[in-house]
């Protein structure tokens, strides 16, 4: 399967999985997620995909500001419902970054290891995400938005054009081409404040 070239340039993210490590899924327990397991999880690359991968990335630095994060020990909150807006996608990119899984995740072994219950929405705080350490208690919380990266006026109507089925092979790629312009330079801003507000406590 062939990325856009500008998968490559976004930092993975690198965490510590217990129950990888313990069912020597990965050596060591060490996993690397990145930009395109996300969008192949969510179906598609855009400004949400690409803030939920911002949020998790500068949240877990926060964090675990001197060690790699632990996988399925970070509980995920959420401010929206699940089916309002894009929150479902976000909380289903975060989840499966931070191994947070809802009420049918993955019950454990032996009383470890457990990730069900550990993903929530309709959580009532000032933000969009907040996550919290479950061995410490320490919590960031985050709030992303795009706006700093206007959409192109041309993507609204040539969209329109494609999903009426009227756009020309020429309108489509301009389409792709903006939709995925302003994806790439929301992801590799040399500073992801411009995006992102994070408060930690």
């Amino acid at each position: 399967m062939e990325n856009p070239v500008f998968y490559d340039a976004i930092s993975a993210i690198e965490l510590y999985d217990p129950l990888a490590d313990f069912l020597g899924t990965y050596p060591q327990g060490y996993v690397q997620i990145t930009y395109g397991d996300c969008v192949t999880l969510a179906g598609h690359s855009c400004p949400t995909v690409a803030g939920a991968y911002l949020m998790a990335r500068e949240g877990l630095k926060a964090l675990y500001p001197d060690t790699l994060p632990r996988r399925s020990e970070i509980l995920v909150e959420l401010s929206g419902a699940e089916d309002e807006g894009v929150v479902g996608v976000v909380g289903h990119v975060v989840g499966y970054i931070t191994g947070a899984g809802g009420l049918g995740g993955f019950k454990g072994i032996g009383g470890q290891f457990a990730r069900n219950n550990r993903l929530r929405y309709g959580v009532e705080y000032s933000g969009d995400v907040c996550m919290t350490r479950m061995d410490n208690g320490t919590t960031v919380t985050l709030r992303y938005d795009p706006s700093a990266v206007p959409g192109d006026p041309r993507m609204k109507p040539l969209m329109q054009r494609a999903l009426r089925g009227e756009a020309t092979p020429e309108e489509i790629a301009t389409f792709q081409s903006l939709w995925q312009g302003r994806t790439e330079a929301i992801l590799t801003a040399p500073d992801p404040t411009l995006f992102l507000t994070l408060t930690q406590g």
